[in-house]
């Protein structure tokens, strides 16, 4: 430990911390605005600015260290200028229309120019000219970029796929696709991470709200909506609300009071995976000495991208079926539409993602399998479905719980731990250990393959057989285990991957806290929910149990083939081998 004075008060903090952090160990705040703990340390922004006895200049608090006598004034008069000058110019060549900015009231920059009381600029401003595809899932607004670098890093350092790099040079430079490329044809996983790790609006989501509320106008149409696991663990964050208020059903409340007339819980289709991808790895193993392992799940479509532009030919190994989210759209515009004796082209089927992959796959030209246009229409992120509330001038706060509509409204705890890293996993092995024994485990007894880590493997026995897992989640983690796969360091019969860390509760459709990550405490909340769960195991899902019998037969039949499962050499990523 060292002593050092931060603005008059004597402190006590460990050798080696920067003056950042040991300012915020006494409970003094250093603003920042490009600073990302361990990522992005770079004092691109200078917001950070403080003044040290000794030193001629200013130094940034992020990224120099505390020394034993150090003296630190974190707001004298040269620091508030330096501070306010940095901004200014960081505003001068920012889009600061916030009202028709979706970061608007959760924007790190609006926060510091508003607590330094910035009322107007004295600089020229400069805003640049450039053209991006509004069709594609990831928008990016140049003219609100500030160059602070944090897409770069999290999509090198944290996902490993280098999309986003500095380009052009002197006051011309800012940030763009890597490589000259377009977007459209850069190898992106649509994680989103740049997305919730960017402090201003300069990356989104395409929105797709008005296409809802053109969809809920129309008298024809018959509008069904999915709620994904994740999105209960997160929705009522931007609204102010606390966790165990926010349930899931509470949702539902707002979802009909916005006017969507089925509303149902993907845990349905989670369910529904777990018996077609279980049954899939059951028949593999099964056959072993003719199969190729291991065989990895797919129900995460950024992954999908990744395997099919990274690893081409390792693509076969991929579970056939399709995510919960396309297996939900394919039973909507089939199975219930036979139970509403509708015509399945009167259906617009909705589905709440916490995910902007989503987007892409539900426009997949192999998503129509029930035929009746798209499986799945309208993708909306949970960050649009709370901007859709609050556009509906909703009082969340005065809501009464109400229930999912049936059948599809069942889902099982298993199919509710699918949101976090590990969920898939362990869903699968309590209803593989069932098929192969016809008895249930314990529920618990695969919660080795849950935790934060980024890579984790476990066996397990199932009837005699051992069978080695692997879980990662977060491309640079997958990216590790997919070359010690390869080199042939690792072994497993089934791995499952989640593009972004943590899993789907780290989406990169989910609320944004700036330098705050929550996947740890939605997973969390998705394990209580299937503690209490009457229903712990996807193949008691009555609901998923009655579609068999009256409608798909078995899991892995024709039909099944037909409306669940996909063919991942039907449609080509940038860079995939021809």
């Amino acid at each position: 430990m060292v002593k050092i004075t931060i603005n008059g008060r004597q402190i006590e903090a460990k050798e080696g911390m920067t003056i950042l952090d040991a300012a915020a160990s006494a409970g003094i705040l250093i603003p920042t605005l490009c600073y990302l703990r361990d990522i992005n340390e770079i004092g691109a922004c200078r917001v950070c600015m403080v003044e040290v006895e000794g030193c001629a200049k200013l130094v940034t608090a992020c990224n120099n260290k505390i020394w034993d006598g150090m003296v630190v004034y974190t707001n004298s008069p040269k620091v508030r200028e330096s501070r306010r000058n940095n901004v200014e110019l960081i505003l001068s060549q920012h889009d600061c229309q916030c009202a028709t900015c979706v970061r608007s009231g959760n924007c790190t920059l609006q926060t510091i120019a508003n607590d330094l009381g910035i009322l107007d600029l004295p600089f020229e401003k400069e805003l640049p000219k450039t053209k991006w595809p509004m069709d594609f899932p990831l928008i990016r607004d140049a003219k609100k970029c500030i160059k602070c670098m944090r897409c770069v890093q999290i999509c090198d350092k944290i996902q490993g796929l280098n999309i986003w790099d500095v380009a052009g040079t002197g006051s011309r430079t800012t940030v763009d696709v890597s490589k000259n490329r377009k977007i459209q044809d850069a190898d992106c996983a649509l994680c989103g991470q740049c997305i919730t790790h960017c402090p201003v609006g300069a990356l989104r989501e395409r929105d797709d709200i008005q296409k809802v509320l053109d969809v809920l106008a129309d008298p024809e149409k018959i509008t069904i909506v999915q709620m994904a696991p994740a999105i209960r663990t997160a929705w009522g964050e931007s609204l102010g609300l606390s966790r165990e208020f926010a349930t899931a059903k509470r949702l539902v409340a707002a979802l009909r009071q916005i006017g969507f007339q089925y509303i149902f819980d993907t845990t349905f289709g989670a369910d529904l995976t777990i018996m077609e991808e279980g049954s899939e790895f059951l028949e593999k193993i099964k056959n072993e000495e003719n199969e190729k392992f291991p065989m990895f799940t797919s129900c995460c479509p950024g992954w999908v991208r990744f395997m099919k532009s990274q690893y081409p030919d390792m693509a076969d190994q991929l579970s056939t079926a399709k995510s919960p989210q396309q297996m939900f759209g394919a039973i909507a515009k089939s199975y219930y539409a036979k139970l509403l004796n509708v015509e399945p082209e009167k259906i617009c089927s909705i589905s709440i993602m916490p995910c902007i992959a989503k987007k892409q796959e539900a426009a997949l030209p192999t998503m129509n399998s029930a035929g009746a246009g798209q499986d799945v229409d309208i993708v909306l992120t949970t960050r649009e479905i709370v901007r859709l509330i609050r556009s509906e001038h909703i009082l969340v706060e005065n809501l009464k719980e109400e229930e999912f509509d049936m059948p599809l409204g069942m889902g099982s705890g298993a199919g509710v731990i699918f949101g976090a890293t590990g969920g898939v996993m362990e869903a699968a092995l309590r209803s593989a250990y069932y098929l192969l024994t016809g008895r249930n485990p314990d529920p618990d007894s695969f919660s080795k393959v849950r935790g934060m880590d980024g890579w984790k493997e476990a066996e397990f026995n199932l009837a005699g057989k051992t069978v080695k897992v692997a879980i990662a989640s977060g491309l640079g983690n997958t990216r590790r285990l997919m070359k010690a796969i390869r080199k042939g360091k690792v072994s497993y019969h089934f791995v499952e991957i989640m593009a972004c860390p943590g899993g789907c509760v780290g989406g990169g459709g989910q609320p944004i806290k700036d330098g705050k990550e929550f996947a740890k405490e939605r997973g969390s909340v998705l394990y209580g929910l299937d503690k209490v769960n009457h229903l712990r195991f996807s193949h008691e899902n009555l609901a998923v149990q009655k579609c068999y019998q009256d409608y798909l037969g078995e899991p892995l039949s024709h039909l099944a083939h037909e409306l669940l499962h996909t063919d991942h050499h039907a449609w080509k990523m940038p860079g995939e081998e021809k």
